[in-house]
């Protein structure tokens, strides 16, 4: 698969059973001692998601607060977002069926040119990008979930069961490193170049960038599989008495719920609160250096036998963190809800990804199909976003004031603690 043969399903599905699980199997069938340490393809794969997370950190955080300016309308960045989200949900469908008959770098490399293009169709829209912001959030949706199908089928086939939580909080650490320089850099800079010039220059920047990721990716192996995508296979697990994806898929909707909203609307209250980009910028410092913090430690430190505790800890924190803002949602309560979510999430975060993860790894038909269970755990993602967002919409066609939103705000981020109960059996410890 990787060194230029083809395994068969049969031999891949008897070397998950062993103790090196994935990367053993991955590497030409060499067996290798179970371990936490990552291979030179892991730190490769860090390094291309790292460059993907920065260059969508840098100009992704204001594209919310870009569309808002020119539009002065909450109903459309919920829209931008639906189109985004629903596009994506699409993407993963289709590029889970080329990688299992092609090459998953291609698909990769597909999410990042088309990432590329969305910020070029934005500079060359300008301020009439509001007038499309449906189409331009299927365009970047289509890229994400290109690339992240592709990104999630490598990163399982690189990484063993014992390395899983040090790859996740490596990632996250990565992740939340981007999210803490990229967005202050353009806040900041946008700020001082007095608007939409700062914005065009953003956006070219991340343009690059993720050329740059491209570029980097083509020293990643080349990884195909055989055999075809079975369509229905996802939705026959569901219908299966007993069957563990029956509790992961609620549990990775409820997780969707929370994001499907969060993911857009604290940074853009924190825009509506100051009127500045350069605040939303200090946000996302601190909450991002707080992340960068809380999932260096805890992937340094969990292990499996501690997921179930640590994700209920993770679920409760991040749940409660939200009900200050009932009280106010100026830029100083936003802050202290932002970092103290940004000190627990990752507690969550990382026992729901490894476990899914190593529910896939777990038999021999999971490794067999393990492009259609990505691609059903996405549609877990997904279909809670989706959720969310309709929530959303409906909320601010009634009202947009800014204590309606933040009761929305704790009631989708209440979802964790549903996402821990369908999932808890599933966790060691």
């Amino acid at each position: 698969m990787a060194q230029g043969k083809i395994m068969s399903a049969g031999n891949m599905a008897k070397a998950a059973r062993k103790p090196h699980a994935s990367a053993g199997w991955m590497s030409g069938g060499a067996t290798r001692t179970p371990s936490a340490a990552l291979g030179r393809q892991a730190v490769l794969l860090l390094a291309v998601q790292g460059m993907y997370a920065a260059a969508g950190a840098l100009s992704g955080t204001f594209v919310p607060v870009y569309l808002w300016k020119a539009s002065q309308s909450f109903a459309l960045i919920g829209w931008f977002t639906l189109a985004q989200h629903l596009a994506s949900g699409c993407a993963f469908w289709l590029a889970g069926a080329w990688t299992k008959r092609h090459d998953k770098m291609i698909a990769l490399r597909a999410g990042l040119v088309c990432s590329a293009l969305f910020y070029l169709s934005v500079l060359l829209l300008g301020n009439a990008a509001s007038r499309w912001a449906a189409w331009l959030g299927a365009l970047n949706g289509l890229a994400v979930g290109l690339f992240w199908l592709a990104y999630n089928v490598v990163y399982f086939e690189i990484t063993e069961p014992e390395s899983r939580d040090r790859f996740n909080g490596w990632a996250g650490l990565l992740g939340s490193l981007a999210g803490m320089t990229a967005p202050w850099l353009s806040g900041t800079f946008i700020s001082l170049s007095g608007g939409i010039k700062g914005y065009r220059i953003v956006f070219t920047v991340s343009l690059a960038m993720f050329a740059a990721a491209a570029v980097l990716s083509f020293f990643l192996k080349r990884r195909r599989s055989d055999g075809t995508f079975a369509w229905s296979y996802g939705t026959s697990q569901l219908r299966q008495r007993g069957n563990p994806w029956r509790s992961a898929v609620p549990a990775l909707a409820a997780q969707g719920l929370r994001e499907g909203v969060y993911l857009f609307l604290l940074g853009l209250l924190v825009y509506f609160a100051t009127g500045r980009e350069q605040s939303l910028g200090n946000y996302t410092f601190w909450t991002s250096l707080t992340s960068l913090l809380s999932f260096w430690l805890a992937g340094r430190l969990l292990r499996p036998r501690f997921r179930r505790a640590a994700m209920l800890l993770g679920a409760a924190s991040v749940s409660g963190m939200t009900a200050i803002l009932l009280a106010d949602v100026g830029y100083t309560a936003l802050l202290i809800a932002g970092i103290g979510t940004a000190l627990f999430m990752p507690l969550y975060v990382i026992p729901m990804t490894s476990a899914v993860f190593d529910l896939i790894g777990k038999t021999d038909e999971g490794v067999k199909r393990r492009e259609e269970l990505i691609v059903l755990r996405e549609t877990g993602l997904i279909a809670g976003r989706v959720l969310g967002l309709v929530i959303y919409l409906s909320v601010v066609s009634q009202v947009q004031s800014t204590a309606a939103l933040a009761w929305l705000l704790l009631a989708v981020g209440a979802a964790p603690l549903a996402g821990w109960l369908f999932i808890r059996r599933k966790l060691a410890g």
